[in-house]
This record gives C-alpha cells, structure tokens and sequence, in this order.
C-alpha cells in the first residue's frame, strides 16, 4: 500500500505530533509499506531518524504571504519555490512561531477553505503532485487544520483521513469573528472526510463532539514508542531526588504549577531533599515566562535547587528521563497526546499527573502512576510528597509502567492498527482505490 502523510510542521521546535508522525511512518515502512512522511508549513524535526520527503507543501512563507497580499496569489510556482527552500524558512522561523494563534484567525479560516480559500495556489501544487506523481492509495492529514486540501484529493479518487491531534489548544486562542467561522468550516468539511483517528478515547470522545462528526467514525490508535535505547533507570537510593519535567516550556504545560508545589515541599519539614531538573523547548514567545519562574526560584535561596538543561537530543533525552526520581508534567490544558509521559514511564519513572485529558487513561493502561486532583495546588503537593517519601513505592509504580508501556505503547502496535484501519477506509463501499491495492 502506498500512504502520503501530510505532517505539519512546528516551525523548528520538537513537538508531539511531528514526534508521533515520524515515528508511525518508520513503522508503517518496516512492515512492508510504502510511506511519504510530507511536511507542510516547515520541514519537520524528529529526534529518530527522519523519514519526511524532500518534498515541502504549503511553506509558511508563501502561506503568510498568499494571505496578506494579492500579488502572491498569481506569482509563479517557479518563484515560490525559492520561498519554500527548507534552509530559508528554517532561518526565518528559528526561536519558534513567531505570531500568537490569537493574530491568526484569518489566516487559519482560509487554510480550512482550501480550495476556496487564499492558498488555492497552494492546493493546486499538491494535488497536482498527488496525481501525478506520489499517487498513493490513501492520504493521511496530521490533524485536522489541514482538512482544507481533503475535497481536492477526494475528487481523485483517493481516500483521506485525519489525526485529531490537539486542534481545539489553537482554535480556542482565536478570537471573533474567525473563531466561528473556522469552527464552521471545520465541521463542513469533517463531514466528508473518510475517516479519523484519535490517540485516546478521552480526545475521541471530545473532539467527536468539537467537530460534530458520529463517535463511532473515530479510531482509537494509542501512540507507540519506538523502545531501540529506552531501558530502567538506575536502581538505589539517591540524594537529593530528582523530580523532573519534560515538555514545552509554555504556560499551558504548567511548569509554574510544579514550582507552586515545590514552594510548599520546601515549607514541609517531613520532605526529604529534592531538586527539579527540567528539559524541552523554549520558544522566543515563552522566554519570558521562564525568566520570571527563574526570578522566583532564586528567590529560594536554594543553590542546585532548579537546572534546565533546554533541548535535547534523543539520547541526551533517554539519559535525562533516566536521571528522574519521578516526574511531574502538571498541565493547565487536557492534553491530546501525553508523550513525553509514555517515554518517562519507558524508563521506569514513575509519573504525577492530573486527573484530565489522556492521563487518567494513560495511568489505568499502565499503572505507571499517581493522578492528583487538577486545579488544586495541595492536592499535587501531596502526591509529590507521597512518592518522595516512598522511594520503594515510587520504583515499583516505575517498574509498572514500564511493562505497561512494552505491552501496549509500541510503534509496531500503532502501525499494525493504523494499516487495519487504511484497509478498512480502502475497502470500503465504492472505494477507487480498493481495486488498486488489490491489485498491487
């Protein structure tokens, strides 16, 4: 079978879905299948081995421009093309997005539109290849802001589906009018789309809802972790413990909330010694954010208290989750993905988190952790507490995890129930392209 996945871009920064995306494409390649991993917007960043074309669509350059001036509507393709060169748009999107979703409701509506919209150009130059070129048995849209290009490729006689993967995080930033109009849209557009796919059933049941399309039409696909590297972290006792984070270094992850209850752990004269060591991306946007947390943690008096080491490569990744007592990720939004918690639980460190989004299911799956009551301060407190005291408890609820993630979180699994789920979609009645995978 051959799959052209479409995959979004995140400006240079690491992200959950360029991570998940390449991931399933390596997947889906071993078992046999030919897969296109096809960044749009910006070229991808994977810290596995890159499996995306060399093929870029929708460059956020001509995107932006297309839709601020009428004159980029009708410059050559030829032209363009020296706009979509990846070594630019990584130049100009470096330090991460640049413009807050809130200024992009205009933009966002006429991506959704596509072939109606101010990028029609856009449209045409990927449908063009499609048909001439890649010509693949399905296509699969990294979530569904890329819906816009959905009805062109149908009219080929090619299936579509999409990832539901965090969309509602952007549209519930963006302001009237462009808000309704691009949920409007959004739901239009659902409605024809052959198939979609959820990483949980809370996100399933959720945007099921936010796009108004019948629950049952939405697949449950777990995300699956390619394990080559990932192993137990040291056994023993340590001083001080080590409690980590990992994720954006953004608000919405809730790093704040972490250091509101390291204040109160320091106030409590039954917690042993602990440090918090932090790692992930940090955009030009969220600077500030962090450089007001930093203020507020020298004002500890703590030497060694707080390290944030900033990205990090795959490695340096597995190393860092390793060099965690237990880790917390106390996200203010419900999260759509949650990976960077399966890779903690990977490395039997156990893991404090929310009771909203993926998590409560994530912890049932696995029994990889602790769920504390969200939006309440004392209550992460003292789960923090709980396993800081506990260093016995906390390893075997890491050990836990871990087997519940090489038992049900593996990139093999996410592959076999993603091609499943291709073959149904072909199959299905009138399908053009079940004749041609029959075929090949």
């Amino acid at each position: 079978m051959k799959v052209v996945y479409l995959a979004a871009g995140a400006a240079g920064m690491y992200c959950g879905s360029c991570l998940h995306d390449n991931t399933l494409a390596a997947a889906l390649a071993q078992l046999g299948e030919d897969v296109l991993l096809v960044p749009t917007y910006t070229p991808l960043r994977t810290d596995e081995d890159s499996m995306s074309d060399s093929h870029l669509f929708f460059g956020g350059i001509n995107v932006y421009l297309q839709q601020h001036s009428p004159i980029f509507r009708h410059t050559p393709w030829f032209l363009d093309a020296l706009l979509d060169h990846p070594g630019i748009i990584r130049w100009l999107t470096r330090g991460g997005p640049k413009v807050e979703a809130e200024k992009l409701g205009a933009l966002t509506v006429s991506m959704l539109e596509g072939e109606h919209g101010r990028q029609r150009k856009e449209v045409r130059k990927l449908v063009r290849w499609i048909e001439r070129e890649a010509k693949p048995d399905i296509v699969h849209l990294s979530n569904a802001m890329l819906i816009g290009v959905a009805a062109e490729i149908q009219k080929l006689g090619i299936p579509v589906v999409t990832t539901l993967s965090g969309e509602d995080i952007f549209l519930e930033k963006v302001p009237e009018p462009h808000y309704s109009q691009a949920r409007k849209v959004l739901r239009e557009r659902a409605a024809k789309l052959d198939g979609f796919v959820a990483l949980n059933r809370y996100y399933a049941d959720y945007m099921a809802d936010y796009i108004d399309v019948p629950r049952e039409r939405v697949r449950v696909i777990p995300h699956g972790l390619n394990l080559a590297g990932h192993g137990a972290r040291p056994s023993g006792p340590r001083s001080p413990q080590t409690i980590g984070y990992f994720a954006r270094i953004c608000p919405d992850k809730g790093l704040h909330n972490l250091i509101d209850a390291a204040e109160r752990l320091l106030a409590d004269s039954e917690v042993p010694p602990f440090r918090i060591r932090t790692a992930g991306y940090l955009g030009a946007l969220d600077r500030p954010y962090l450089e007001a947390l930093q203020k507020r943690i020298d004002g500890w008096n703590r030497l060694g208290m707080f390290e944030y080491l900033g990205e990090v490569s795959r490695a340096e990744k597995i190393t860092t989750l390793q060099s965690f007592d237990l880790m917390c990720l106390p996200t203010v939004y419900h999260e759509s993905k949650g990976i960077s918690v399966l890779e903690a639980m990977a490395n039997g460190v156990p893991v404090v988190l929310p009771d909203h989004g993926t998590f409560p299911e994530v912890v049932e799956a696995t029994g990889g952790g602790v769920l504390y009551r969200a939006d309440d301060p004392a209550a992460l407190t003292a789960a923090l507490k709980q396993l800081l005291l506990n260093p016995a408890e906390a390893s075997a609820i890491g050990r836990r995890g871990k087997a519940g993630i090489e038992g049900n979180f593996t990139a093999e699994l996410m592959a076999e129930a993603t091609l499943a789920m291709y073959r149904e979609v072909i199959a299905g009645p009138g399908s053009p392209a079940a004749s041609r995978v029959a075929a090949g």
